[in-house]
């Protein structure tokens, strides 16, 4: 007996022994078909990233448009109560397995690394999308995977012969209506929590806002401040050699996160390469901002950063003496800098900066020790922001694993749905 069906020993006596398959009608791999025809013919696909995590159900509101062959359609098209099971893609943090109920009604089919699930005939969809959730939570799933690519592929056959155990059709119902009304209610306190995060980060925004307003001092450009500029290796081509796992890292904007350098140990390159990047090192010191993309992440370089390189698609400045790298640092992250970015990014795909554009940039002309001033109340807010930020996050993590550990406990039996309410897993959880 594995670790993930020990429950089976204690699960309710009524309850039948056997397999997810006994739970399973049909199982149908999905299909991509063609290029929409822009007609009344077209059908949404369902794919792994129209999958609404949290309430486990299908979201076609972003599903591409696809034709179907009418022969092909009749095989593949979802029904209300179908479930949408991922078997190929996933992720180290997201693996694959993950399924979802469909209850649209438009037309759709599910993409060709999805599969259509029927539930028996006396299975309740809702019940069996549930048990699929804890399955994936219980590990079910991950063990029936086959990486031999980058891409996961889920063993159908391996997963769909786990052993379970379920009630009959009623205490089914029952179950997945308990449930219904219990993730409900921590759905809601998460939406909220997330709405709170939300206007923590604004009230910080406003912080930095207002106190640059609020100085009323004129406004100057970087470089008259003796600001000036390093770009990454633009163009240069490196070989497979001159990466090293555990190397130099080098700086790209997806590695700056609220105004921090996350490092990326894969994406390096080796010490004797960094070497002859002499230019493009940073310094302690530095401001490092993100060139393409999400325009205005940028993040002060830190002592244990010093050496590292400033990847092709970010812009390292650095600061003269007429101003505070940490002063600069909360200015460059506000929205007050923010909107002179946009309006002076290049015109292109995706938004994009250069040297000149930053350089232009315009902030309030403060003496050294204003900005010291400036900076010391912005820390008091960001000290406050951060363990605000944390304890809301927290409690988003405490909320999915109850949600989480209800579902796995009612559809494994272990209490009574009809005696329960499910204040176990949410005490303590206020709005």
């Amino acid at each position: 007996m594995t670790t993930a069906d020990q429950w089976l020993a204690t699960a309710p006596a009524h309850w039948t022994r056997g397999r997810l398959k006994n739970l399973i009608a049909v199982a149908t791999n999905g299909t991509w078909g063609s290029d929409p025809v822009e007609d009344d013919t077209d059908v949404r696909c369902v794919r792994a990233a129209d999958f609404d995590r949290v309430t486990r159900r299908a979201d076609l509101s972003k599903a591409p448009l696809r034709y179907v062959e009418p022969s092909s359609l009749r095989q593949h098209l979802l029904s209300n109560g179908d479930l949408v099971l991922e078997k190929s893609g996933g992720g180290e943090k997201q693996p694959v397995g993950m399924a979802v109920l469909f209850t649209g009604i438009d037309k759709a089919v599910c993409s060709n690394f999805c599969a259509r699930i029927k539930p028996s005939i006396d299975v309740d969809p809702r019940f069996l999308t549930y048990v699929f959730a804890a399955a994936y939570g219980q590990g079910l799933t991950q063990a029936a995977i086959k990486q031999t690519t980058g891409i996961q592929n889920l063993d159908t056959g391996a997963f769909f012969a786990s052993r379970w155990a379920y009630p009959a059709a009623e205490e089914q119902r029952r179950i997945a209506d308990f449930l219904d009304a219990e993730t409900a209610l921590i759905d809601r306190l998460l939406r909220a929590r997330q709405r709170h995060i939300g206007l923590v980060e604004e009230r910080w925004e406003s912080s930095i806002y207002q106190e640059l307003i609020q100085s009323g001092a004129p406004e100057i450009e970087l470089r008259r401040l003796g600001v000036e500029v390093t770009t990454g290796p633009f163009g240069t081509v490196f070989s497979a050699s001159e990466y090293q796992e555990g190397g130099i890292p080098m700086v790209n904007p997806l590695h700056i996160r609220n105004g921090e350098i996350t490092p990326d140990f894969h994406h390096a390159v080796a010490p004797e390469t960094a070497a002859r990047l002499t230019r493009h090192r940073l310094r302690s010191g530095d401001l490092i901002v993100g060139r393409k993309g999400d325009l205005g992440r940028a993040a002060l370089v830190q002592a244990s950063q010093d050496g590292w390189v400033c990847g092709s698609d970010c812009i390292a400045l650095h600061p003269g003496e007429g101003i505070r790298s940490h002063f600069l640092d909360y200015v460059l992250r506000s929205q007050y800098i923010r909107s002179q970015l946009l309006a002076r990014s290049l015109a292109a795909t995706m938004p994009s900066l250069n040297e000149g554009n930053l350089l232009s940039l315009r902030i309030p002309c403060l003496t050294l020790n204003e900005q010291d001033s400036i900076s010391s109340r912005l820390d008091l807010a960001h000290d406050w922001l951060v363990r605000a930020r944390h304890s809301m996050r927290r409690q988003v993590t405490l909320l999915r694993e109850r949600r989480q550990v209800l579902i796995t406990a009612a559809v494994t039996g272990q209490f009574d749905v009809s005696t329960a309410s499910g204040r176990n897993v949410t005490e303590g959880v206020a709005l």
